[in-house]
């Protein structure tokens, strides 16, 4: 039997999973990481990254692997020169720095351009006139660069390298028309490349991606053999996808953890160009579109952190998987409007409602209801508020979704999550067993389909390996519903106090 390996590089865990030829998960491990602001920047270690992976390998058993994949986190800025000297400390998706480059390049190119992807951190960059750019000789993802470490290979699985720069759904490359646009746009910056140039090679699903070289294998401390045939490196959001058996027209999921984005492909174009949404595409290449937003369950965490401070000074110890589900559980004793409490869960910033930055706080009503109830419903509706404005969007748009897939943190404990979104999403929302690590099995899919691609990456999906899946899903409750919709309007309020907050305090 052979074994199928995928990688994942989150926000908070690198880790490793291999599956079996019936795509069941066999064997796991991961390493703790995080992101540091230093110098005013987002950014991880990229010596870190491989110490990371090495010790979530270590724990893997890596036995009879056939294929396998790197994927990431998507977006950021990652340059280097002619011998891959990283130039410029990793800039991860995280950073609100490229305002004016993202607003310049949306009008430019007819083309929604958010401030966290490539191309905007690179132009920003060229306006900055930062002294490494006449030096750029690559420019790629970490799922790029790491996969370039190990196979030689500079190129992007498609979903991924849509995240760097748009993609044209016909050529599965990238939009040669927006290629001549932005060469033309920094040619009297005589900077001795174009575009094309420096990016990676773009590859769909399937796809021949090189394979585990012996310089590879000595960097993943011998632990796996070289020769390993690799399928195209992915961003998270593919991956998400993939888990989900979200790649087909009107189906879409929630990666739902740090951060949280939605992902709906679509059968026709939008009628026009929205800042809120992304246009990105699935690992074949079909057109997607993606709401995103930079913080999820960051607040919520740290209010967990606080309650469990508060049981210890008690003498008491809880398990923090215990702790997680009591308390998610508690919020559905809560008001469907959370009984006055709102909550605005901002870390950093948001794109999908324009702020550069964020101050996380919680507000009310002087007639509110201040329940343990409905302060976490309101910490659990407003890891999700900002996505549902951006789900507004598409929902005016006359975009139907028939299936909405729920993976990542957010729905590990059961039924909690997966009804909040569905009230914001005014959609059925399903869960599959594998809910809680769907990127890194997203990606040891995409390896196996590398290994035995037969047909459309949709039939392999659907025929194969969700043909018997256990899932559960939830639909909307109207109560839910008419709660969120009255909470949202406060949420929509408070981002005025947010935005005065996020310059003064």
């Amino acid at each position: 039997m052979s074994n199928y390996l995928g990688i994942e590089f989150g926000s908070t865990r690198i880790k490793a999973v291999v599956i079996d030829d019936n795509f069941t998960q066999r064997s796991t491990g991961d390493y703790v990481w995080k992101s540091d602001f230093t110098d005013g920047v987002w950014t991880y270690s990229l010596d870190q990254a491989f110490e990371g992976l090495r010790k979530a390998l270590s724990d893997t058993d890596t036995a009879d692997v056939a294929a396998m994949g790197i994927s990431a986190m998507m977006h950021g800025y990652l340059a280097f020169d002619t011998e891959w000297n990283l130039l410029v400390p990793f800039r991860t998706w995280q950073n609100t720095m490229t305002a004016q480059a993202a607003s310049d390049l949306t009008g430019l190119l007819d083309f929604n351009i958010p401030q966290r992807w490539s191309i905007a951190h690179l132009y920003q960059a060229i306006l900055n006139n930062e002294e490494h750019i006449s030096r750029i000789a690559h420019i790629t993802t970490l799922a790029g660069y790491v996969h370039y470490k190990l196979t030689g290979v500079n190129a992007l699985g498609v979903g991924d390298a849509s995240g760097m720069f748009p993609i044209d759904s016909n050529t599965l490359d990238y939009d040669e028309g927006m290629i001549a646009k932005f060469d033309n746009l920094i040619a009297d910056r005589n900077l001795g490349w174009k575009i094309r140039d420096i990016l990676p090679k773009v590859l769909p699903a399937g796809e021949d991606a090189g394979s585990l070289t012996a310089e590879g294998a000595a960097l993943l401390g011998g632990k796996l053999p070289a020769g390993i045939p690799f399928a195209p490196a992915e961003g998270d959001a593919g991956t998400g996808m993939t888990a989900t058996n979200a790649v087909s027209a009107g189906t879409g999921n929630v990666s739902a953890g740090t951060s949280i984005f939605s992902m709906v492909v679509l059968d026709k174009p939008l009628s026009k160009v929205y800042e809120e949404i992304d246009m990105v595409t699935t690992p074949s290449g079909k057109a997607v579109a993606m709401v995103h937003c930079n913080n999820c369950t960051n607040d919520m965490n740290a209010w967990v952190s606080i309650l469990r401070q508060t049981v210890e000074l008690f003498g008491g110890s809880v398990d923090t998987g215990d702790l997680y589900t009591k308390l998610y559980q508690k919020s559905m004793e809560g008001a469907a409007d959370c009984g006055g409490v709102c909550t605005v869960n901002y870390m950093a910033g948001e794109g999908v409602t324009h702020l550069d930055s964020g101050r996380p706080f919680v507000i009310r009503t002087p007639d509110s209801d201040f329940s343990l109830a409905n302060f976490l419903r309101s910490q659990l509706y407003s890891t999700m508020a900002t996505l549902k404005i951006g789900m507004d969007i598409l929902a005016k748009e006359g975009v139907e979704i028939t299936s909405l897939t729920g993976h990542g943190g957010l729905f590990k404990t059961p039924v909690v999550g997966q009804r909040y979104m569905a009230a914001a999403c005014k959609a059925p929302v399903t869960v599959m067993e594998t809910a809680g690590e769907g990127g890194p099995y997203g990606m040891a899919l995409l390896a196996a389909y590398r290994a035995n691609k037969e047909g459309a990456l949709e039939e392999f999906l659907a025929n194969k390996v969700f043909k018997d899946a256990r899932s559960s899903t939830f639909a909307p409750v109207a109560e839910d519903v008419e709660g969120f919709d009255r909470y949202i309007e406060k949420f929509s309020a408070a981002l005025d106090a947010e935005r005065v907050a996020a310059v003064k305090f």
